[in-house]
């Protein structure tokens, strides 16, 4: 799917700063209230899918204007992408993956995690279940699409070695986000890398077929996923509107599970790139099951244990996405998890 580039030194062309995020005053709307709210932004990892459902659902029941926001969801083009923009000025909050954080801070990036909300990572190996992959020693001699560079390329040898596999077991055909999932349809590849919570249920639509997953988390290797980020400026002059995000989000995503069909429904019209509703539904489906590790069990969606942030820092250090393991306090501030 998604092209996660984490390492890429290139610098992305600086963009006109959105209005809301113009100066250090929040500018201010009001709604049918007459209620006065903060304006704004927040740029997804990608152009939505179901994953994004919360934000969606959060907006039409109005929970982030309960939290006095007035929300704006951009698409965004990768979590590099959205990281540099965050650290930017260019949005308010970003929704993006823990490696491009940790990679982002490593290169001096001035942004933080305000709450990792997907713990378990969704990265797996992704294929038809006719393939007859059992195991991940099934994996042996097979050709496994990839995108050079990007965090599931970079923890893939990893994932092999813990399950006694090396590198040279596996051919990796390095190809872009719609590439890989082309590449898997028309049997170029035996399976893609990427995230099970998004190529598979579309790719199974689209082929009419059943996929099957070798997830990460399930074969010995686990770490952080998605969460929220916002700059390090907006930490120490905007701490309330920060608290309040993150406990609206927080509070959108245990409501949209509540009542998971109507937060799909939520996403009508958000792309012209919008899975269609059931790819939609099991995309969101199989998104909630990844907000908690056994640390965070019971607790609001976005409680991050400091423990499990040190698990996913020592990963990444490992498998050479940064070149030097931070404390947490580096990458992520605690003071503004969600209550509850």
């Amino acid at each position: 799917m998604r092209l996660r580039t984490l390492l890429t030194a290139a610098s992305v062309p600086v963009l006109a700063l959105a209005a809301a995020c113009g100066g250090s005053e929040q500018q201010k709307t009001t709604n049918a209230e007459g209620k006065q709210l903060d304006k704004a932004t927040l740029m997804l990892n990608w152009y939505p899918y179901g994953e994004h459902a919360p934000f969606y659902y959060g907006k039409a029941q109005k929970i982030f204007e309960k939290h006095g926001i007035d929300l704006t969801i951009q698409p965004g083009q990768g979590s590099q992408k959205t990281i540099q923009a965050t650290a930017a000025g260019q949005t308010d909050f970003g929704w993006a993956d823990t490696p491009a954080l940790l990679a982002g801070v490593g290169q001096g990036m001035q942004v933080k995690s305000v709450g990792v909300f997907l713990q378990t990572t969704p990265s797996a190996v992704q294929f038809f279940s006719d393939k007859n992959i059992a195991s991940p020693a099934d994996l042996k001699g097979k050709t496994i699409a990839s995108t050079a560079g990007d965090a599931l390329s970079k923890t893939f040898p990893a994932f092999l070695k813990v399950n006694g596999l090396a590198d040279t077991d596996v051919k990796l055909q390095n190809l872009d986000a719609a590439g890989k999932m082309a590449a898997v349809l028309s049997g170029q590849t035996d399976a893609l890398l990427g995230f099970a919570t998004d190529q598979g249920p579309t790719i199974q639509e689209k082929g009419r077929k059943k996929v099957s997953y070798l997830k990460f988390a399930d074969h010995g290797l686990n770490f952080f996923a998605n969460g929220l980020l916002t700059s390090q400026k907006n930490l120490s002059e905007k701490k309330d509107l920060v608290t309040r995000m993150v406990a609206a989000t927080s509070e959108a995503w245990t409501a949209a599970q509540a009542d998971a069909g109507a937060a799909v429904q939520s996403m009508k019209g958000a792309s012209q790139q919008l899975p269609s509703e059931t790819v939609l539904a099991e995309q969101f489906s199989e998104t909630t099951k990844l907000l908690h590790t056994d640390a965070t069990t019971g607790k609001a969606p976005g409680v991050n244990d400091e423990a499990d942030w040190r698990k996913t820092i020592k990963v990444f250090a490992e498998a050479g996405v940064i070149t030097k393991a931070q404390e947490p306090s580096a990458y992520w501030d605690v003071s503004f998890a969600p209550k509850g």
